[in-house]
């Protein structure tokens, strides 16, 4: 098992591709096992062969049409018309319309390369470092997968056998909790004066009414999502159809800016993700059987005796563990391959289901802000045109908040528990 361990990190550290890197991997597993290669084979085509994961396609193509159909734009107008009395009130309006593009795209990478761009142009302009403006986009645009509709919920759920609408109620208060922790460091920074005030946005009674109504139009699309899924009227893949029906009569009917080509576009970026998603999906399925073939679910069962009389500190470990698997391995991967191997621990612990997948998504969030493979961080670099270190350290109080935040996740059970049983 050393070996596949070996192979799979030093591909990674090479520079190989994560889902060759991984399916490599699990190749050596089976062949160490004592298993026929052509395994893989059918391995491969099981891994994506699930209902659950139908739903992928269609939130990633929902989210592309509502990034080209004037979507962004709209959200960071309403959250910037409602902080713009607050001194730090652009820094509050960043975090406030990645929440808000949270419902909408469930992407960290897309939260960051949509509203950096306009955030890092935008900030400097009223007194922000470049710096700082990039830190408040990455820190907060990691609310992304948390709040539904997540993508990493349905992954989770894939794996799991959990709900999909357990794990999307589940993601509403972390994700909340996680954004809040963000204006929590905005707040200190307002409180000390270290942040300016904005411009002040002039409002006539029309556009006052026109920027409501397009308000209540963006914002109903989690609520047809999640209320629809709630009420059992739909399924989260056909809820994911419909998600990406009402993107389009919103992008190409109501605010008519977006034409075919641009619809094209949306479907070629979707199925470029989707592919990448899938094939993903397919290479971690042969490395997580070659695991078990290997005895890893044993060694997990007995490394977890030493928790048996603390579940608690089983939790914070499995969230350090998160953590430092997040800085070298794609999130997406880290659950495929972790999150079956330690629900079956979490159920003898007696700990929520709910409570562990929580603390596995938020700490393997981090991850993203965090180098060597900080998909965001290199993503902002880009975007807002800073240097890696200066952005990390403006990243540092919000990702310590975000820690303190994931750290009452783990103390408190009823942060994720608590609305899906509410519905139970």
């Amino acid at each position: 098992m050393i070996w596949v361990a070996i192979l799979g990190l030093g591909l990674l550290f090479i520079g190989i591709p994560v889902a060759f890197a991984i399916g490599l991997a699990g190749m050596l597993g089976v062949w160490l096992a004592g298993i026929p290669l052509s395994v893989t084979a059918t391995r491969l085509f099981t891994g994506v062969d699930s209902f659950i994961f139908l739903a992928v396609p269609f939130y990633i193509l929902a989210a592309e049409i509502m990034g080209q159909g004037g979507i962004t734009a709209r959200l960071i107008s309403i959250a910037s018309s409602a902080t713009s009395w607050l001194r730090g009130g652009t820094a509050y309006a960043n975090i406030g319309t990645s929440v808000l593009f949270a419902g909408i795209s469930g992407s960290a990478v897309a939260d960051a390369a949509a509203l950096g761009r306009v955030f890092t142009e935008e900030m400097p302009k009223e007194g922000y470092t470049k710096e700082y403006s990039a830190a408040v986009t990455a820190a907060s645009s990691i609310v992304g997968p948390i709040i539904p509709p997540s993508g990493l919920a349905i992954i989770m759920a894939a794996v799991t056998g959990l709900s999909v609408i357990d794990l999307f109620l589940a993601g509403i208060l972390p994700g909340l909790l996680l954004g809040g922790a963000c204006a929590g460091v905005v707040a200190i920074d307002a409180f000390r004066k270290r942040v300016p005030k904005p411009r002040r946005m002039m409002f006539n009674r029309e556009g006052a009414v026109r920027m409501i109504i397009e308000a209540v139009a963006v914002l109903t699309l989690p609520v047809i999502i999640i209320g629809g899924m709630l009420a059992g009227i739909y399924t989260a893949t056909e809820g994911g159809g419909i998600a990406v029906a009402y993107a389009i009569f919103l992008s190409m009917v109501v605010f008519r800016v977006m034409d075919m080509k641009g619809l094209w576009r949306a479907f070629l970026r979707a199925a470029r993700t989707s592919a990448t998603i899938y094939l993903l999906v397919a290479a971690a399925t042969i490395l997580s059987y070659a695991l078990n073939l290997l005895g890893i679910a044993s060694w997990v069962s007995s490394a977890a005796r030493v928790f048996e009389h603390s579940p608690l500190l089983f939790l914070f470990a499995v969230a350090v563990l998160m953590l430092i698997l997040g800085t070298f391995l794609d999130i997406g991967a880290a659950i495929l391959i972790f999150a079956p191997l330690l629900m079956p621990v979490v159920y003898q612990l007696g700990i929520d289901p709910m409570q562990a997948a929580m603390v596995i998504m938020l700490t393997l969030a981090m991850g993203l802000v965090t180098p060597p493979v900080g998909v965001v961080l290199f993503v902002m670099m880009r975007v807002g045109r800073v240097r890696m270190y200066p952005l990390i350290r403006a990243l540092v109080p919000f990702l310590l908040a975000q820690l303190a935040a994931i750290g009452l996740v783990c103390l408190i059970p009823g942060i994720s528990s608590y609305l899906p049983n509410l519905l139970n």
